[in-house]
């Protein structure tokens, strides 16, 4: 069957739904979404105002191409819509220079002539003032990096994918999804049934409620996003890049595009459990906020410490912290992405695609092997 004739269904249109919609829908399939809430919705992993965009890479360099197939059609999209999903500001990468992530990071830029500086300590603190780094540490700004608009990317995606004829059924949640005797998948929601040749299944936190049987853990974690004001406008300078710090206290941050406060995460080892996606505990407690005044004391000297925003998201993480992107066992009209582990936004448009190759040809010329849910043993 050609690929222009294929219905597929995309269950879940978010981060990874919303871009697999859209280039399932630019290459002529007939796309139907369905969405528990409404693309770019705040109740799972997207939201949070801004994401970060990088080129080098600390977990493994075999991402670099595929960021920048993803960085390809980050730009793709924009001139498509005329929107600014994405600003790219730099990105400072900061750690113990004997760890293994900083290293990774080095090699990643090194294998693949990424853009980038090395800045000492007294670059550093001429450069940008704000931050602190300590003995044994290095700084790398990587410069094709920034920051993305995730609620706006996610409703440009969607709304692109309906542009080219998809049909995105809002509020709606997909009960089951049942591979079908000779070929194609039905879905299941509330109000019926329908039939597809293929289904992208992209349901971010609520992937073990749809898919029970799952062979691989995707342990759901509970992520608190917190907005601090700084004291001195070093953080809106000429210059603006986001940062990363690995160790000891492993955590991100943004300068929000208002000018007005600073966006700071932590990482997977200081998540807990979020239980049962729907009903996701979203108040902070005070002493969740302990670790913030610790890392602001130590490496943030001019942020207030008290927080003017909380939010609350869910991600979905693997034993390996590598994502599952591929068939289904014993289902290969169901193409799964999830468990993107914390760092999947910046990745989004190529899984997407990939989504799509994998829909509709069976494979993907992207360098996939180290992700691919095909002959996997761990997650």
């Amino acid at each position: 069957m050609s690929a222009a004739r294929k219905r597929v269904a995309v269950v879940g249109v978010g981060t990874m739904g919303s871009q697999a919609a859209w280039r399932l829908a630019a290459r002529g399939a007939e796309v139907v979404g369905y969405d528990r809430y409404a693309p770019g919705h705040d109740r799972s992993a997207a939201g949070g105002e801004t994401r970060i965009f990088r080129s080098a890479h600390f977990e493994d360099s075999r991402y670099v191409p595929l960021l920048k197939h993803a960085d390809a059609l980050y730009e793709q999209l924009q001139q498509e819509t005329g929107r600014e999903l994405r600003r790219l500001t730099g990105c400072l990468l900061m750690g113990p220079t004997e760890q293994q992530q900083m290293a990774t990071v080095l090699e990643s830029i090194a294998e693949h002539d990424l853009d980038h500086d090395v800045l000492d300590a007294e670059t550093l603190a001429k450069r940008f003032p704000q931050y602190r780094i300590e003995d044994g540490d290095a700084a790398v700004l990587d410069r094709r990096a920034g920051f993305i608009r995730p609620e706006l990317t996610i409703q440009t995606a969607a709304r692109r994918a309906e542009q080219l004829g998809a049909v995105i059924h809002r509020y709606t949640t997909v009960r089951e999804i049942v591979p079908v005797a000779g070929g194609g998948v039905e879905v299941r929601t509330d109000a019926g049934s329908e039939r597809f040749d293929a289904a992208v299944v992209t349901v971010g936190p609520w992937v073990n409620d749809l898919l029970p049987g799952l062979p691989w853990e995707v342990e759901i974690l509970r992520v608190v996003s917190a907005w601090f004001m700084p004291t001195t406008d070093v953080w809106f300078g000429e210059e603006r890049p986001a940062f990363i710090r690995t160790a000891p206290i492993h955590c991100y941050g943004l300068p929000s595009p208002d000018g007005v406060s600073v966006k700071l995460g932590l990482s997977q080892a200081l998540h807990k459990p979020a239980g049962d996606p729907n009903q996701l505990n979203r108040t902070v407690r005070p002493e969740e906020l302990e670790i913030y005044s610790d890392l602001i004391g130590r490496y943030l000297p001019d942020l207030h410490p008290d927080p003017t925003r909380l939010s609350v998201y869910m991600e979905g993480y693997t034993k390996s912290s590598r994502p599952l992107v591929g068939p289904l066992p014993g289902a290969e009209n169901v193409i799964l992405l999830a468990g993107f582990s914390g760092h999947g936004f910046k990745l989004s448009p190529a899984f997407g695609d990939i989504a799509a190759d994998l829909a509709l040809d069976g494979s993907s010329p992207q360098p996939i092997d180290f992700i691919s849910t095909l002959d996997r043993t761990e997650a």
